[in-house]
């Protein structure tokens, strides 16, 4: 089984690593706080979760999860990464993270800037356009008719067949959108986002969606200077 790191451990990162427990996976959890403040985390998911710092988590992971505010990401350890398999959740919301002019004008996206960071580690771009409720709630195993699909996205054909493997993992399809320029295409706003995975926009109901369905509304996707 895999160890997976978790730079971040919020409500992604902490559903992540449920899930991945949950799968037989071990898990390293790190946040900006310290180990400390994960005690109850790692005590309600057992012997096989640790605490960590980042850089811990970063260098114990066989695949690691970076799942932190977007304004952060030049904080990730980069040294410890090269060579790794990183999983970025990342969204950009310009009043948390402030303006970043690269992305408002839609000449890179969030994914692209961690790859950037991390110049020696495989980026994937993955768990960004789903409601970690909705994440918690949809697995499946494999081959059931109500399996739902996760868009990934990257530059590395192998990096994103060991993502595959470990969506698949925690009991979802993957649908590979192609390289970390066209993760735009399930960032926020767009049809392939959060809302593909609720009821009628109900956030209380979730909505499982097969690949046919995640196609199709990323197909439907348009920048947001398309509107």
């Amino acid at each position: 089984m895999t160890t997976v790191g978790l730079i971040g451990s919020g409500n992604i990162g902490g559903t992540v690593a449920r899930l991945a427990v949950d799968a037989g996976h071990h898990v390293v959890l790190s946040n900006s706080r310290g180990p400390e403040t994960l005690q109850d985390l790692v005590t309600e998911l057992g012997p096989r979760a640790r605490a960590a710092t980042p850089e811990e988590a970063a260098t114990a992971g066989d695949l690691v999860v970076v799942t932190i505010p977007l304004r952060a990401y030049r904080q990730v350890p980069a040294a410890p990464l090269a060579g790794k398999i990183v999983i970025d959740t990342n969204n950009y919301y310009p009043e948390r993270d402030g303006s970043v002019p690269e992305l408002d004008d839609e000449s890179t996206t969030t994914s692209e800037l961690l790859q950037r960071h991390l110049p020696e580690s495989r980026v994937v771009k993955a768990f960004n356009n789903i409601y970690f409720g909705h994440l918690r709630a949809l697995g499946r195993p494999a081959g059931a008719a109500d399996r739902t699909a996760l868009p990934i996205a990257g530059d590395d054909e192998a990096a994103k067949a060991t993502v595959t493997a470990f969506l698949d993992s925690l009991g979802y399809d993957a649908v590979d959108v192609g390289p970390l320029a066209e993760g735009w295409r399930f960032q926020r706003d767009t049809t392939a986002y959060a809302g593909l995975y609720a009821t009628d926009g109900d956030w209380e109901r979730p909505a499982p969606a097969g690949a046919p369905r995640l196609r199709a509304a990323l197909a439907a996707a348009r920048r947001y200077a398309d509107g």
